[in-house]
């Protein structure tokens, strides 16, 4: 039994979008309130590892001076000098502390992401390997019945099944041999028969070769015809109940790709990735990632990493319908950025703050002037 990802998506994340749904008969809608729901619920270990991230940001130069000192006072005793640094790591906490929250996060967003990237949001693939030998080898080989691993598949709104493709012959066929890939349920009730029982939803699955082109014909139906010895890969794609259906300015939730094979531009897509970026520039702003220190080139690469990140989506599309759950998401994120930065430090931050803006002022008064100093010799 799956207790993972997949069990995530099928008990949690589609049982919420089902639920809304039902409310207000929109899948983009849906999706909003699915995505605010995970956020929210793990707003408290986000907020943990914003803290943690704020409170290192402080304490970090200190830690470093004192780290730097340990090294070097206790540079000929080893154990004592990694002693010594837990002793500092314990004083102003572990620069790794904020990890754990993210980790923990990871199998719900995971989760979500993989909810959306999948029925009814967008088409659901189905790999079947074939072996397809001689007459003379097949008749030694016993049949087994073959079955890929089934997927969620929604036929009408709000109902959908787990769906398998099967070959009840097996996947090892003899040349010349005609069999048809079927999709059926896990109670064995076959594809098409749901697809009559709901004639409003016009779901027609399609088939196509991806490896060993030569070796096989098959048609859109599934039907198959083994020509010649070797490996072939075939993929079935049962398309999005709402792949098609828009949202607000987005024309199709289930839309992969801002440009088409044929140069059309699709700007709802354009769009979502530059606001994508615009968000990210913020939140790395609000919690203190954009600090380089005075490092020229480290500022440079902190201004660039959301411009590099957004534009992996122009070259590794993503769903429409994905896309506006990663902004919707960064908005949130922003705004509890904004709202954590806010809080009032604690006493021992404060003097920690006022330390470093003594030193910082210290440093500024003790520069040199040397234009005032060249005037003074010029005139004398």
């Amino acid at each position: 039994m799956d207790f993972g990802i997949g069990f995530l998506s099928n008990n949690v994340m589609l049982p919420i979008i089902d639920f809304f749904y039902g409310i207000l008969p929109s899948y983009g809608l849906a999706i909003v309130a699915l995505t605010l729901i995970v956020r929210f619920a793990l707003y408290p270990l986000s907020a943990g590892s914003i803290r943690n991230m704020r409170r290192m940001r402080i304490v970090q130069p200190l830690m470093q001076k004192r780290m730097a000192e340990i090294k070097e006072r206790y540079k000929d005793d080893p154990q004592k000098q990694q002693e010594e640094m837990m002793n500092v790591q314990k004083e102003f906490g572990n620069p790794l502390a904020g990890c754990l929250p993210l980790l923990l996060q990871m199998p719900v967003l995971l989760a979500l992401f993989a909810t959306l990237r999948g029925s009814p949001f967008a088409g659901v693939n189905y790999s079947v390997n074939l072996q397809i030998l001689p007459s003379e080898q097949i008749e030694r080989i016993q049949p087994q019945a073959f079955a890929t691993a089934p997927q969620n598949i929604y036929v009408a709104d709000g109902e959908h099944h787990k769906v398998t493709a099967i070959l009840p012959s097996g996947n090892k066929l003899a040349v010349g041999e005609k069999t048809k890939i079927q999709y059926q349920t896990l109670e064995g009730k076959p594809f098409d028969v749901l697809l009559t029982e709901h004639p409003e939803t016009k779901l027609t699955p399609e088939w196509k070769i991806i490896k060993g082109e030569e070796r096989i014909t098959v048609d859109a139906q599934g039907n198959i015809e083994a020509l010649q010895p070797g490996d072939v890969t075939l993929q079935g794609t049962i398309p999005g109940l709402a792949a098609d259906k828009g949202f607000l300015f987005i024309d199709a939730l289930g839309r992969v790709g801002a440009v088409d094979p044929d140069g059309t531009i699709h700007w709802d897509i354009v769009a979502m990735v530059i606001f994508f970026g615009i968000s990210l520039y913020v939140s790395q702003i609000l919690s203190g990632q954009n600090s380089s220190g005075g490092n020229p080139q480290q500022d440079t690469v902190n201004k660039i990493t959301p411009v590099i990140f957004s534009g992996m989506f122009l070259f590794f599309p993503l769903p429409a319908g994905v896309l506006m759950y990663m902004v919707i998401g960064n908005i949130f994120q922003t705004l509890q950025t904004y709202i954590l930065s806010r809080e009032p430090l604690s006493e021992e931050l404060q003097k920690i703050v006022a330390i470093q803006e003594k030193e910082t002022v210290a440093e500024q008064k003790s520069l040199p002037f040397e234009p005032k100093s060249s005037k003074k010799k010029a005139t004398g």
